[in-house]
């Protein structure tokens, strides 16, 4: 690190050697000595973002008042210089407050300090002497120590007792930590740790700084920081993957690999939240670029452990447009969305996918047949099976559900017209060929209807079946464990008097139980 000792200096720390602390440490050290200038400019940068509730600007803050405190114990001079530039008003851009940094410097004969690498170049192509600090790893920080080989993620939120989730996606517990309960000062601190080690971290990105909330991923963990105004008080959710699976620990049928590894295209990764779905997505990512395939991901946070051959794109600084033309560009074999939530996601999803690059979408859905309905009303009916071939439903870790979606053309079932035949997207069961639902237009509504299938007749389309809607029309008829059941209104099962005494010769004839109930 470029660092020149000792002797009385005139040190012009920049907003990374604020936020990151490093400027306190280089003084606790010894190595910066007589006066330390903070740019005023950088002091309503600092006030801006803590106003807008940013975990930055309460990092940078503390660091003055630690630099305050090291000025009235005498071991360096604290002043505060500049401001006219800007007058203060408006947005101060981090690039701005770096060149106001360098002039200044330049003026005075300062010795720059700073954490980033881009202001050391600039630095030294202009002449100036600078103090390039890349700190070293602070080794475990505060958090850590709450999590071991079983916990999931760690909540701590002011003046309650911290817990942890303990177990597996679709088994777990939660479990208090300790007996402390953790003030606002000691989160804020705990929250500020992270946000340093984030900015320094190669492997860590502060993917959302909002008023009121931060989302950062720092190395392994993904860190959510919600404080006042937004939360009701200061709180940290920070969330570990337990392990990270290799496709083949699922133990898959031999028929769905053959599918991923032939025709799956458009595959669907759903899963209510928790149950493993993004864990799958990453195993899944890292099977096809084991395969020779080129992939990349869309994240937002980028909280994929994957392999350096596999590109992680933030969603959250790049717009739709912007990935749209890389991926386009780049061609990749397969790109894994996760995970998808607005009508822009599903649209690139779309765009990417009708462009020919192969797709593995993350949604959220509590059933298999969800997944699919949230592209409904998004894009064309006829188009679904174009986007989506596969739909894999995680359940407690495991692959639960697979679908295979199809498109026809035909007369739905239980509809009698022929001239009602119409294209019909159709879901199959992927390992039996079952078909479970019927997605087509009816009128000007998109209908998505649950095929009935007879464990006794085979489907509802069957001679039973039809024969039973003649016989209780308006009825309902259903299949139970122990055969067929014909629901029927108390006030109208007159009418079904003489219907009844046919189910006798039915039940002899199609050697099935048939049963029938009055509502």
């Amino acid at each position: 690190m470029g660092v020149r000792l000792a002797g009385e200096v005139i040190a012009v720390p920049d907003l990374t050697a604020i936020v990151q602390g490093l400027v306190s440490k280089l003084v606790e050290e010894g190595v910066i000595k007589g006066r330390i200038v903070i740019r005023k400019e950088i002091l309503a940068y600092l006030e801006q973002a803590a106003l807008r509730g940013q975990a930055v600007g309460y990092a940078g803050l503390e660091e003055l008042k630690k630099l305050r405190a090291l000025s009235e114990k005498g071991l360096v001079g604290l002043e505060y210089a500049g401001g006219d530039s800007i007058h203060f008003r408006g947005e101060v851009d981090e690039s701005t407050l770096n060149m106001v940094v360098r002039d200044y410097a330049s003026q005075v004969g300062g010795l720059i300090v700073t954490g980033s690498r881009v202001q050391k170049m600039i630095a030294e192509a202009m002449g100036l002497e600078v103090l390039f600090y890349e700190q070293e790893g602070r080794g475990m920080l505060s958090f850590e120590k709450f999590f071991d080989e079983d916990t999931m993620s760690v909540h701590i939120k002011e003046n309650t007792q911290p817990v942890a989730k303990k177990g597996r996606p679709g088994d777990w517990r939660y479990v208090k930590i300790g007996n402390a309960v953790f003030t606002r000062r000691e989160i804020e601190e705990m929250a500020n740790e992270i946000v340093e080690e984030a900015r320094r971290r190669e492997d860590s990105f502060i993917e959302i700084d909002r008023p009121g909330s931060s989302i950062i991923q720092l190395g392994v963990y993904r860190i959510v920081i919600t404080r006042p105004p937004m939360s009701d008080g200061w709180e940290l959710t920070i969330v570990k993957p337990l392990k990270r699976l290799k496709l083949e620990d699922y133990n898959l049928p031999a028929k769905l690999i053959n599918r991923l590894n032939e025709r799956a295209e458009g595959i669907l990764i759903a899963g209510a939240p928790g149950m493993g779905k993004t864990t799958f997505a990453q195993a899944l990512a890292e099977y096809y670029s084991r395969r020779g395939k080129i992939v990349k991901t869309i994240e937002s946070p980028r909280d994929m452990i994957l392999p350096e051959d596999i590109t992680q794109y933030s969603k959250t600084y790049a717009d739709p447009e912007e990935l749209h033309d890389i991926l386009l560009l780049s061609r990749p074999d397969y790109t894994v969305f996760d995970e998808m939530r607005t009508d822009e996601d599903f649209k690139l999803y779309a765009d990417l996918r009708l462009a020919g690059i192969g797709m593995i979408g993350v949604v959220h859905a509590t059933s298999p047949i969800d997944a699919i309905q949230r592209f409904i009303g998004r894009v064309e009916l006829g188009m679904i099976p174009s986007l989506v071939d596969t739909v894999i439903f995680i359940r407690n870790g495991f692959v639960d559900k697979v679908y295979d979606v199809r498109m026809t053309v035909k007369l739905p079932t239980g509809l009698r017209e022929a001239e009602l035949s119409r294209p019909v997207v159709e879901v199959r069961d992927f390992m039996t060929d079952e078909l479970e639902y019927e997605i087509y237009t009816f009128g000007e509504q998109t209908v998505v209807v649950p095929v009935r299938k007879l464990k006794f007749g085979r489907r509802g389309g069957d001679k039973l079946y039809t024969q039973l809607e003649k016989l209780f029309p308006g009825a309902r008829i259903e299949e139970s464990d122990e055969g067929i059941v014909i629901s029927i209104p108390r006030d109208s099962a007159n009418k079904y008097v003489k219907s009844m005494r046919k189910i006798k010769r039915l039940m002899e004839k199609y050697k099935v139980n048939i049963r029938v109930r009055i509502e």
